[in-house]
């Protein structure tokens, strides 16, 4: 499905560059496609998904895990107050995921890829 059939829908990689998630599009599909980043709790490895409002994404950022649901697409990569109406941060989720870490699912700062976002 591309961007024009749904204008409500966006690449993954470009939600995370939008949204100031990551500093650059290229470090969002990295992240991505280095299994760094599950799509409503399944691990997503292709940049090019497309996410739209109501999707949550789970990641870690900074050495915490981070819940986000979309609340817009975002079609551009604006300012930062722009940027955080593009999401929501679930934080009692990011709590639960941390306390719920497995080998398999592993998302702990050790493990990461860091994007170079510092959130909002």
């Amino acid at each position: 499905m591309t961007e024009a059939a749904d204008p409500d829908r966006v690449r993954l990689d470009k939600w995370l560059w939008h949204a100031r998630v990551c500093k650059t599009r290229a470090l969002s599909a990295e992240l991505v496609g280095a299994g760094r980043v599950r799509l409503n709790g399944q691990p997503c490895a292709k940049p090019g998904r497309a996410v739209g409002p109501g999707d949550v994404l789970t990641l870690v950022q900074g050495g915490r895990v981070r819940v986000l649901r979309i609340l817009a697409a975002g079609h551009r990569r604006g300012p930062a107050p722009e940027a955080a109406q593009l999401y929501a941060e679930l934080a009692g989720l990011a709590e639960e995921a941390g306390a719920a870490r497995t080998p398999q699912n592993d998302l702990s700062p050790g493990a990461r890829l860091d994007c170079g976002g510092g959130g909002r």
